[in-house]
């Protein structure tokens, strides 16, 4: 039977590869303001940059420095045994893969995302999967006993990708910040840039925190997942938040009942604002934090409330 995506990650931690390492914590000139906000009854977070950190503070599937994408495509390519079904062409293989890989992320960003004026999100398994396809046409197989269908492996090679180009880890305090909101009787949702890999990527780092990785809907309620992946646009987004604006309505919730945390000011939390709904900014690392003096005094971007720690927003919300 093949494995599931958690499966697999599990295994390549058995195997002790070596990854990228998540980036050390760079405290960011902020001062927190945390005054209650008795009126919310819902949590809405950002995943990378603040519940996880991330190398370069964001997600990226196409990394602008060669190097990164050198050896991220140099593991894969030999991870996966892509060689022997490649072109000959001059050049290392990685230079050719990075090619294939490149025009098929800017053809996707170029199609656009079908909805006015949002910016489109790449799914990296279904570019994955089209190059697979590619190599197919030269034979290439892989074992699927083990790594499924085509569209389960090219999730699991996205997946491998992913963790070679960027180090990720949960930002401090994150498991027990969305335990206690939880418990309290908070409802938390998501809406986050995101790939097919974020929900197990998110909760195998939030497991690091304790002995065991956390269950999606022990910290989340399904029904308030909004990411990008899914939905084909990327943040900035008012669609994005337009469909968060709906679920917490089918639950009684007026958006001025809903938090927005996130650490990047115009991104994330503008367009959230837009929309009625209150914003928290996540300042609590320069590495991830978007935002300026001068942004933080505009009315139609400045934050309700500003946190340098993830824990902080117990104390806005009232949660022991």
């Amino acid at each position: 039977m093949a494995k599931s995506l958690q499966d697999y990650a599990e295994w390549l931690d058995e195997r002790k590869l070596m990854w990228p390492a998540a980036p050390a914590v760079v405290p960011a000139k902020a001062t927190p303001y945390l005054k209650p906000l008795p009126d919310v009854r819902g949590i809405v977070w950002s995943v990378y940059g603040t519940l996880l950190r991330i190398s370069d503070g964001k997600l990226l599937i196409l990394h602008p420095e060669p190097m990164r994408m050198q050896i991220a495509l140099e593991k894969t390519i030999e991870e996966f045994n892509m060689w022997n079904s490649m072109s000959r062409k001059p050049g290392a293989p990685w230079e050719y893969m990075l090619q294939q890989y490149t025009r098929i992320v800017e053809d996707r960003q170029l199609a656009g995302s079908g909805r006015k004026g949002e910016s489109p999100e790449v799914n990296a398994a279904e570019t994955w999967k089209a190059l697979i396809e590619r190599l197919g046409k030269k034979e290439y197989s892989y074992d699927e006993d083990q790594y499924g269908d085509l569209d389960d492996f090219a999730e699991k090679v996205a997946y491998f990708f992913q963790s070679c180009l960027q180090g990720v880890a949960a930002n401090d305090g994150a498991l027990e910040t969305l335990q206690s909101v939880m418990n309290a009787g908070y409802t938390q949702g998501l809406v986050a840039d995101a790939q097919p890999f974020t929900l197990v990527q998110m909760l195998r780092a939030l497991g690091q925190q304790q002995d065991r990785m956390p269950f999606l809907g022990d910290l989340f309620d399904p029904n308030c997942l909004v990411l990008s992946v899914r939905e084909g646009c990327r943040q900035p987004s008012v669609a994005l938040f337009e469909k968060c604006v709906s679920q917490f309505d089918r639950l009684g919730m007026a958006p001025n009942e809903i938090l927005y945390v996130g650490s990047r000011l115009k991104d994330e939390l503008a367009p959230a604002k837009k929309l009625g709904l209150r914003t928290a900014l996540f300042a609590g690392d320069k590495n991830s934090l978007q935002a300026t003096s001068a942004d933080l005094k505009l009315p139609e971007l400045r934050p309700d409330r500003i946190l340098t720690e993830l824990a902080q927003v117990r104390q806005i919300l009232g949660v022991g």
